[in-house]
């Protein structure tokens, strides 16, 4: 009997994955949509126009914005939800989610209010269950496509780990089970803050030592702040940590560097935002960054200018000089 797995979510990330797990003939695919109009479109023309126009979504994988039609029978939740949506996207369909199925989560980013993981908010909405989380460098604009790439899938209970492992590998996509679910989930968090510090640079024109020098730093800021909360040191050594940050920082496809871009060229915030399609998740994660980074003492200089950028209006060009006029330092 086949392996049912749903898909919350509308977006690429949760359309990539569809049609990702329904490359197997032993797996079912359902994916949930907030949105009746929306469902319906998709279901119709089988493809995701506004936001991975020319995907073809395979008539095998259903699309439906019945919550209870979506989970019927499923064995596995897979979670494509921002993670500024994600607490009131579940509140509604947690009367729905009562059955305590494992919960695959590929949400990245903290919580602004309560500075919450995605798999913390998982379980505070939906109480006691097993997260794991899928992370690593994985563009949905790449593996809708089929191109090669490679992830891990994080979890404190390893054949759980193994499990999702098997479930989502396919002969284009490699994945590597792991039990440290707190570095990668804050590792696929932090390095979107990074990533609009890697797009300010280019909007700037610094080129390619500035950037690289960025983004050396920006690793040892992540790793800082996640070992802090109890992440393992290798994780940010791995996919999750410089594997998804190189693709966030150098991509075209990379929502947050795009921010950080536009930013550099002297667009402001709210401009930018108000034109975008998708949710730039590094916007809302900085500030939750920053909040925890002075509220325990960890020191985020690259993450601090970005926030200033961001929320104070500092200037790029300013918060640039800021960095290299730093007291020095050895490494």
């Amino acid at each position: 009997m086949a392996t049912k797995i749903a898909i919350l979510g509308g977006g690429a990330m949760a359309t990539a994955c569809a049609i990702l797990l329904n490359e197997s003939n032993d797996q079912q695919v359902a994916m949930w949509l907030r949105s009746p109009d929306l469902a319906k479109e998709i279901s119709q023309t089988r493809e995701n126009r506004r936001l991975l126009a020319g995907v073809h979504i395979p008539e095998r994988i259903g699309i439906t914005s019945d919550i209870e039609e979506a989970v019927d029978g499923a064995e596995f939740l897979v979670v494509a939800i921002p993670s500024a949506f994600l607490r009131s996207s579940l509140e509604q369909l947690a009367p729905s989610l009562t059955r305590n199925r494992p919960v695959i989560s590929v949400v990245k980013g903290l919580e602004p209010e309560t500075h919450q993981r995605p798999s913390e908010i998982i379980t505070d909405v939906l109480g006691t269950r097993t997260v794991v989380a899928v992370g690593g460098p994985s563009h949905a604009e790449e593996i809708s496509r089929r191109l090669p790439a490679t992830v891990v899938a994080a979890c404190g209970d390893l054949s759980l780990a193994k499990r999702v492992q098997n479930i989502f590998a396919t002969d284009r996509f490699r994945v590597y089970a792991n039990v440290d679910l707190i570095g990668v989930e804050i590792a696929g968090a932090v390095k979107n803050v990074i990533a609009i510090a890697a797009g300010i640079c280019d909007g700037l024109g610094f080129g390619d030592n500035a950037k690289s020098a960025l983004m050396t730093r920006g690793i040892v800021e992540m790793s800082r702040f996640g070992t802090y909360f109890g992440a393992e040191d290798a994780t940010f050594a791995g996919l999750a940590g410089i594997g998804d940050l190189i693709t966030t920082c150098i991509s075209p496809y990379g929502r947050n560097r795009l921010v950080g871009e536009r930013l550099g060229q002297g667009e402001k915030l709210s401009s930018i935002l108000e034109s975008m399609d998708s949710v730039a998740e590094g916007v809302k994660t900085t500030q939750a960054v920053m909040e925890l980074a002075e509220k325990h003492d960890i020191e985020m200089p690259i993450a601090q200018e970005v926030y200033r950028v961001l929320f104070e209006d500092k200037s790029p060009l300013e918060a640039t000089q800021t960095l290299m006029n730093r007291p020095f330092k050895t490494e």
